[in-house]
């Protein structure tokens, strides 16, 4: 026989409900603790994404304009947007201007006006690194004047270099940056003599 509401059902006790809420927090609480204790060690080849120092490439927001970060490292290997890995160092942000720069926010499309790109050295290797930027493609053929950084973020962020470069045309290319890492992961001989880096496809 169906009983019938009387809308007098008795209270649920709140004494309950923390309790039965603690036990979820306990059972998944417990589950991360077992999901952390996993003695999985890393893969060969997993590099950890920790990074040691951070180059940073900006251009006037809104700018039209391609500008490419060019990085070499001790041993030649260059890190660029066909070659976005190569050794220690990773481009992790290629920048093309205003081309692709539109996103969907809550379905309205936003145009990204922030032009920047990121290289990212992951590991001390003792010896000379050259930042480049080029400026590969252009919309409207203004001179564009990119701004450069570099921070050793480990053990603690010190910007091993700033500046700028002045690109006046389409294909010219600049070094902002030489800096050579010791043994030790400490910086010296941070210097600005040219070096071309882009290779003439």
């Amino acid at each position: 026989m169906r009983r019938r509401r009387t809308g007098r059902e008795p209270e649920v006790d709140p004494f309950y409900d923390m309790l039965f809420n603690m036990l979820i927090a306990f059972v998944f609480c417990f589950i991360v603790a077992l999901l952390a204790m996993n003695p999985k060690a890393l893969k060969a080849g997993d590099i950890p994404s920790k990074a040691e120092f951070i180059v940073n490439v900006s251009w006037p927001d809104g700018n039209p304009d391609d500008i490419d970060t060019w990085v070499q490292g001790p041993g030649g290997d260059t890190v660029w947007f066909r070659a976005r890995e190569a050794g220690l160092m990773h481009l992790d942000r290629d920048d093309r201007g205003l081309k692709g720069d539109v996103i969907v926010v809550n379905g309205r499309q936003v145009v990204n006006p922030l032009n920047t790109e990121v290289v990212t050295i992951r590991g001390i290797e003792p010896g000379e690194f050259t930042v480049n930027v080029h400026y590969y493609d252009t919309a409207d053929g203004l001179p564009v004047v990119v701004t450069v950084s570099i921070i050793k973020v480990n053990p603690r962020a010190d910007i091993v270099f700033y500046g700028q470069v002045a690109l006046a045309r389409k294909g010219d290319e600049g070094t902002a940056a030489r800096f050579t890492v010791l043994p030790d992961g400490s910086v010296a001989n941070v210097n600005t003599l040219p070096k071309t880096l882009v290779q003439r496809l």
